[in-house]
């Protein structure tokens, strides 16, 4: 039996004093993959990435819901580089370096995945708000981090109306794009890949007056059947992100699209460092995630 270190955040855990309201999900997550990495020879221990462990200690390591490194990056950064001196790191140190600044989607974009038109700024300023308005031709706005997740420190802005407080914006970096409808009216839609396998899809939905579709604020999924074109769409930007950093292959990825204003599906973002799996009703996501991590710790030698 192999031993792995599945790193987390201290707050995903529920009988932690700092755990999130949504921790139950990597309860969910982790459930879903223990079982079917036991049976393939692969014991998965969750291990909170910055509370010191010896990565020598384990076969492998895998990055799970660290859903705290935007709050501390440089020190998610030097873990991710001794992790990969020592032992296999999935997904590799490289890829989440690419995915964890956003502007991964420019990288994407230039290899045609369908991405959303963003400004990138060194920070969100009223002028460059205001000037945001007219590049993108809309009246309402998202802004987000560009080093962040769960939308963290994200805030939408419409045309005329007072701006939020500097407190809920970007603390740094930021990406502006026009708000899309679809999200409240449809949903975004999620596709999971595992070891490079299409697995199973959900769509998410925002509670009623909210945008945001992440549990934690009240937003709900559901399983979605994609459309053969869903599909390969989605492995495009896969396989663009794979082809971009140099690897034939990753352990997880989840492909997050919505529809644009001419009814067709955008690149929203392709998590490739933490992703929720939404694994409730998914047959495939245990057993294909177990041989994915056997195909890729073998091909590691």
């Amino acid at each position: 039996m192999h031993t792995i270190a599945y790193l987390v955040s201290a707050n995903v855990l529920a009988h932690r004093a700092e755990a999130r309201s949504d921790a139950h999900e990597f309860t969910e997550q982790f459930a879903a993959i223990d079982a079917p990495c036991r049976a393939a020879g692969f014991a998965l221990e969750p291990v909170v990435w910055d509370e010191g462990f010896d990565p020598a200690a384990y076969d492998a390591v895998i990055i799970g819901p660290t859903w705290d490194y935007w709050d501390k990056t440089q020190r998610f950064l030097a873990m991710l580089d001794t992790v990969s001196q020592v032992r296999p790191l999935l997904n590799p140190a490289g890829v989440i370096r690419w995915n964890m600044d956003k502007t991964y989607l420019r990288d994407l974009g230039t290899l045609g995945a369908p991405v959303i038109e963003t400004v990138w700024a060194e920070r969100a300023t009223p002028e460059l708000i205001s000037a945001a308005f007219d590049t993108l031709n809309s009246d309402d706005l998202v802004i987000k981090p560009v080093v962040g997740a769960g939308a963290w420190r994200q805030a939408r802005v419409r045309r005329g109306e007072p701006l939020p407080p500097v407190s809920e914006l970007p603390p740094e970096r930021a990406m502006i794009q026009a708000f899309l409808p679809a999200i409240q009216e449809e949903g975004e839609y999620s596709l999971l890949f595992f070891g490079g396998e299409f697995s199973h899809a959900v769509i998410k939905r925002a509670a009623k007056g909210d945008y945001r579709i992440q549990g934690m604020y009240g937003g709900v999924d559901t399983p979605y059947e994609p459309s053969v074109t869903d599909i390969a769409l989605a492995r495009q930007c896969l396989e663009a992100a794979c082809r971009h950093c140099g690897v034939e292959t990753l352990l997880y990825a989840r492909v997050d699209m919505v529809r644009g204003g001419e009814g067709d599906l955008r690149l929203m973002e392709i998590e490739l460092i933490e992703p929720y799996y939404y694994p409730r009703g998914a047959a495939k996501c245990g057993p294909f995630f177990a041989q994915g991590l056997a195909r890729l710790l073998a091909s590691a030698g």
